[in-house]
């Protein structure tokens, strides 16, 4: 199983906001936005600041993806 990332990236298009934004407002780095645009594993801590920042849940920013 892998995660995939793309509703977090089109919630960002949506609201007109680049990665230097989304690092800006919730403290995350650029590795860690590499990881999540590569599909890679993050903790659940990042998670929670991107849906503290687009008051969502974490199915409006994640998927599983069965391979």
């Amino acid at each position: 199983m892998a995660v995939s990332y793309k509703k977090m990236f089109k919630l960002m298009i949506d609201h007109d906001m680049k990665r230097k934004d989304l690092k800006e407002k919730t403290g995350l780095s650029y590795g860690t936005i590499a990881k999540l645009e590569k599909g890679e594993n993050v903790q659940m801590e990042v998670l929670e600041k991107i849906c503290k920042e687009f008051n969502c849940q974490l199915s409006d920013i994640a998927e599983i993806i069965n391979e």
